[in-house]
């Protein structure tokens, strides 16, 4: 038997590894996406063929990531009960897309995760599995009850390691556990599971990997500017940097005509490397998983934050009134989607075909302050701005819009409220 394994290196998917191995009689490729864990992927190849693969597939899909899954998902304006930027949610497919192409290539009859039975990791893995290689079996080994036996708790599966040799550095006393990616970092368990416990005090500081906190950003404003064509963020700059020269009303620095745009994955990083500096993108949940629990979670999304607030803006400026209203009474539904795993689900991409019509026209550059936690609007500007300072002025009596028109527009919008006062016993 063949089994491809999602696999990290962490001490969960290094014993599932060898578990799977022995207990499965089982030859383990073992696979690693590179999206954005920078220094937590150093020595990881030799780390999985010591541990007993026969192989370690790593592959940079960053780009890929950037692209296809975190762009479409923020020009939906996707975002979890109002707090979460689906930072772990929206890595998931991706991944398991990767692997269930990997298991086909290899002819693999499974894929195996490291996912617990009480989060939403599983159905994540799993829903995308089921949508893009229904054939495949998928091994869950923390739902298996011999399994749980073997390793109740983490001082068994470190015991394990040592007795077997397998190279984990780990700890009993670690007091949660974390998961990065290009869009953000994640902090749960251990101390976090008591929701009064406070995240941001002095003596859990040194958990925050992707920014300073607030506090200690630097005391002076950053002014950035942030380019779209189509909804999506296309250049990152200090203020007046922007390479286009057809934005909006204000010219550019002409210096920079005919600079190529960014990438997304360029977008990100420079996002990141901003929010990250002035202490941008914290955020301390209690989320309603959709296994059925609550669940308290910490949240670095530095680039995310940024990008959804820059967006928004420039949506201010170029969509249609109700076609903006439209958009945002699905964003509880895209983000539900995201968050409980149904990327590849016919409803999720039919949202997106509908988000798309509405982005074309967001096109345009918006400038931000950046100060110690906060994201600030310094300024908007488009070429395809539906705001109208002719009709939108206080100055005169009359313009383009005559104000005398509204007593007709009240009183029609104001009969059915009449009518029914006159009803009323």
């Amino acid at each position: 038997m063949k089994i491809v394994l999602a696999y990290s290196g962490g001490l969960d998917t290094s014993v599932i590894l060898r578990w799977l191995k022995e207990n499965y009689k089982a030859e383990i490729i073992a696979f690693c996406a590179d999206i954005g864990q920078e220094e937590e992927l150093a020595g990881l190849e030799e780390k999985a063929l010591k541990t007993g693969a026969s192989k370690c597939v790593i592959e940079d899909l960053r780009e890929e990531f950037a692209r296809d899954f975190i762009f479409p998902m923020f020009q939906a304006g996707a975002i979890y009960e109002n707090q979460y930027f689906l930072g772990t949610s929206i890595a998931r497919p991706l991944i398991a897309k990767r692997m269930v192409e990997i298991a086909r290539a290899e002819k693999a009859e499974a894929v195996a995760h490291g996912a617990t039975g009480k989060g939403n990791d599983q159905v994540r893995f799993e829903l995308t599995a089921a949508a893009l290689a229904p054939e495949l079996k998928v091994i869950a080994p923390w739902r298996e009850e011999r399994f749980r036996k073997q390793f109740p708790g983490r001082k068994e599966m470190i015991a394990f390691a040592r007795k077997n040799k397998i190279p984990v550095e780990a700890s009993a006393a670690k007091p949660y556990s974390t998961d990065r990616n290009l869009l953000h970092m994640s902090f749960e368990s251990g101390v976090l599971e008591d929701p009064w416990f406070d995240a941001s005090s002095k003596k859990i500081r040194d958990m925050y990997k992707l920014s300073v906190a607030p506090e200690d950003a630097p005391d002076e404003p950053e002014y950035v500017d942030l380019a779209f064509e189509s909804g999506n963020c296309v250049w990152v700059g200090e203020a007046g940097s922007v390479p286009s020269q057809k934005m909006g009303r204000s010219e550019p620095d002409r210096r920079y005509r005919g600079r190529p745009s960014m990438s997304p994955l360029g977008v990100m990083q420079m996002l990141n490397k901003l929010g990250g500096k002035h202490g941008i993108g914290r955020v301390d949940i209690v989320e309603n998983r959709f296994v059925g629990m609550k669940g308290r979670g910490v949240y670095e999304t530095p680039g995310g934050a940024i990008l959804h607030f820059a967006h928004r803006q420039m949506e201010t400026l170029t969509m249609d009134r109700e076609v903006m209203h439209l958009r945002d009474s699905l964003i509880p539904k895209y983000s539900e989607l995201v968050y409980n795993g149904f990327w590849f689900s016919p409803e999720r991409e039919a949202l997106q075909a509908l988000v798309g019509e509405t982005q074309r026209n967001v096109t345009g550059v918006v400038r931000l302050k950046l100060y110690k936690g906060n994201i600030i609007v310094a300024g908007r500007k488009s070429p395809k701005s539906l705001y109208d300072p002719k009709i939108a002025t206080m100055e005169g009596e009359r313009s383009t819009y005559d104000q005398g028109d509204a007593t007709g527009f009240i009183r029609l919008n104001a009969l059915r409220l009449k009518v029914r006062a006159l009803r009323k016993d």
